[in-house]
């Protein structure tokens, strides 16, 4: 396999009852997953619907903190939230919209454009977003840090 080209291995078993276990060659420590509980599934377990949203927001996190360690800019706070609707559709249940919110936080009002910059550039670059079939809505969200004020 070339430097241009990556695999990845995740593979998944039913274990009993309404549960199953996903594992991958990357992480030592295995998934717990189940069908919704709306579908049968147990509660306190991750969903198959979940962890697409997990992967579209952990690929959202990590492509940011890569291009902005790339332009030299700092942020002091990431948070990342996708939320997804499902819908029945002919063809069976669907994710009708998924809403992607990553919340920036930045130190000065001068680095605004700066910052929505990349954030608009990394929703562009996530690879897993780009492998799904749902389009994403994108809301960014811009905080800026009040420095600390001592109390006398």
């Amino acid at each position: 396999m070339s430097s241009e080209e990556h695999a990845y291995r995740v593979a998944a078993w039913w274990t009993s009852g309404r549960t199953g276990l996903a594992k991958s060659d990357s992480a030592p420590n295995a998934i717990h997953f189940t069908a919704p509980a709306e579908f049968g599934g147990l509660e306190g377990r991750w969903t198959p619907e979940e962890l697409l949203l997990a992967a579209i927001a952990s690929c959202y996190t990590t492509t940011l903190r890569a291009i902005a360690g790339t332009a030299e800019f700092s942020f002091t706070d990431l948070q990342v939230e996708a939320c997804g609707t499902i819908r029945k559709a002919e063809s069976g249940y669907a994710f009708s919209g998924i809403v992607l919110r990553p919340n920036l936080k930045i130190g000065s009002p001068e680095e605004r454009e700066r910052a929505l910059e990349l954030l608009g550039r990394a929703e562009k670059l996530c690879l897993v977003a780009r492998a799904i079939g749902t389009k994403l809505q994108f809301e960014p969200q811009l905080e800026i840090n009040k420095p600390s004020v001592p109390v006398a």
